[in-house]
């Protein structure tokens, strides 16, 4: 009887101590600690007073829409990215990371928490004036179809210029080797940016460009000297 009371109280201290130590480890994910940084990172350079779309500056501005920002994150609507993330490797993605994804996620679920510290908010980041779009670079190659290079062109990213909602682009080398480049997911032809390579690619003439069909229309983008001498 002794041995069996022994147990039960083992248990129940040991239920209290992991429920003691949940509650001291679980902290709230809150808008000015976690949220703010990724909306300010990914979000802002558009959703601002005077960006190109509605402000998701502050705590109020978001709060409204979490559930339907949630909902846009989760499809991978927004960011307006527009791309597999891991097939060919980009510099400029502005995407999510599954951690942030995830953030935002349990942020939302648990009911929007801002926080009670506004210290915790970062600085509200600035953005230069919207520049133009950009030139075609010269030595640029127009892709509308299996395209075979005559000659030795180093990759520097792809530029849609007409495009549907899902193309994927690879380069077939001379050995036969496949190389991805750009699967283009959900893409929508207003987000007009180029998908620029994190280390330019080397193409070997005899290198075949598959995957653009017509009507599509993809630019390969030659490394700049900007590029080359970063």
């Amino acid at each position: 009887m002794m041995a069996r009371a022994v147990v039960v109280a083992a248990c129940v201290l040991g239920c209290g101590l992991q429920l003691r130590a949940h509650d001291v480890s679980s902290t709230p994910i809150t808008w000015n600690r976690e949220i703010s940084r990724i909306f300010y990172d990914r979000c802002l350079s558009c959703h601002r007073t005077d960006g190109s779309s509605f402000p998701l500056e502050r705590y109020t501005d978001v709060q409204p829409r979490a559930v339907a920002i949630r909902d846009a994150v989760l499809s991978r609507r927004m960011p307006p990215w527009g791309a597999v993330k891991g097939f060919g490797d980009f510099r400029n993605d502005q995407a999510l990371t599954p951690e942030q994804i995830e953030l935002i996620t349990e942020w939302v679920q648990d009911d929007t928490p801002r926080g009670n510290n506004p210290r915790m908010l970062p600085p509200m980041p600035t953005f230069a004036p919207a520049a133009r779009p950009a030139a075609v670079p010269a030595g640029a190659v127009r892709v509308r179809g299996p395209m075979r290079l005559t000659q030795p062109f180093t990759l520097d990213g792809l530029l849609p210029e007409r495009a549907s909602e899902h193309v994927q682009v690879v380069a077939e080398l001379p050995d036969r080797r496949v190389v991805p480049l750009l699967w283009l997911y959900q893409y929508e032809q207003r987000y007009g940016h180029a998908f620029l390579l994190r280390k330019p690619l080397e193409l070997p003439a005899g290198t075949t460009i598959r995957g653009v069909t017509p009507p599509d229309l993809i630019l390969l983008l030659p490394v700049s000297p900007t590029t080359a001498t970063r």
